[in-house]
């Protein structure tokens, strides 16, 4: 069943696949992309971005790299947990460095070194994203620490954006890492939706899906699914999707409170909703 032509959509509004077509800026998302914007124009070598599980962190990390111009040269790595040598493959696969097969580590430095100083020398920056940041195994962690030695007299040949999950502060607190901890010279804790921002969020994402109609949820429904959610953008996505599929399923036109309490229900990781008549009936007792 597909509720996108019902509502007159070109697409699904609601996907939890990061596209950064939708992103949203947000108080919290748009303050993370300038100081990530910020840090990188001053040539800082570690940058730190925290948040929950779905507060939007990659989608935030591809954002970041479409925005920089043609003057930077960014890398992504997913997942980077990867013990080092293999670490270090994923770079200079990110970086296009050509590698002989049976390549050691030395040599694979050298490599990476040299492209790092033909883009300084091209006048480019080099921006590593590392997305779930806090899976890295600390002899990873130091590795990377020793990529970001390498500078000119200027300014330094990698800068590095850590993304990660609360758990990656815990493992940055590690004394083996203190002098990665202490170069860290930029962070920004990713926050959930506030309540006020929650219906603007929708009524974006909706446009850019192309809905050009009333609006499709209540301010009471939009309470509820801010409660169900935490302003969390991912179960955000999850419910409303839910939501609009039990609409499409009446023939309706509006998502509602039962709409949102039954796709809450349906989701584990949405925060349980009490019946509005049980606190009431608690007071009576």
């Amino acid at each position: 069943m597909n509720y996108v032509s019902h509502f007159g959509l070109r697409e699904q509004a609601f996907g939890i696949t990061p596209d950064t077509s939708f992103f949203y800026p947000c108080r919290s998302s748009q303050e993370a992309l300038n100081t990530l914007l910020v840090a990188i124009e001053n040539g800082e070598g570690f940058i730190k971005i925290i948040g929950e599980v779905g507060t939007g962190k990659t989608l935030l990390c591809r954002t970041l790299m479409r925005t920089l111009d043609a003057h930077c040269v960014t890398a992504y790595v997913p997942n980077p947990s990867l013990e080092p040598r293999t670490f270090l493959l994923a770079v200079a696969e990110e970086l296009s460095i050509p590698l002989e097969p049976g390549l050691d580590q030395h040599r694979l430095l050298r490599g990476i070194t040299r492209t790092l100083l033909q883009h300084a020398r091209a006048g480019k920056r080099v921006v590593m994203c590392m997305d779930e940041s806090q899976a890295m195994p600390l002899e990873t962690l130091e590795t990377l620490r020793l990529l970001t030695n390498l500078e000119t007299e200027k300014r330094k040949l990698l800068q590095v954006v850590l993304f990660g999950q609360p758990e990656l502060d815990q493992k940055l607190a590690s004394e083996s890492i203190r002098q990665l901890r202490q170069r860290i010279t930029f962070q920004h804790d990713l926050g959930a939706l506030g309540r006020d921002e929650l219906g603007a969020y929708i009524a974006h994402r909706l446009a850019i899906a192309g809905y050009s109609g009333p609006p499709i949820i209540g301010r009471s429904a939009t309470r509820l699914l801010h409660k169900a959610s935490r302003g969390l953008p991912r179960l955000v996505n999850i419910l409303m999707h839910k939501s609009l599929l039990l609409v499409f399923g009446e023939g309706g036109r509006l998502v509602e409170r039962k709409h949102v309490r039954a796709a809450a229900e349906d989701t584990p990781a949405a925060m349980p909703l009490r019946h509005s008549w049980w606190p009431r009936l608690r007071a009576r007792r």
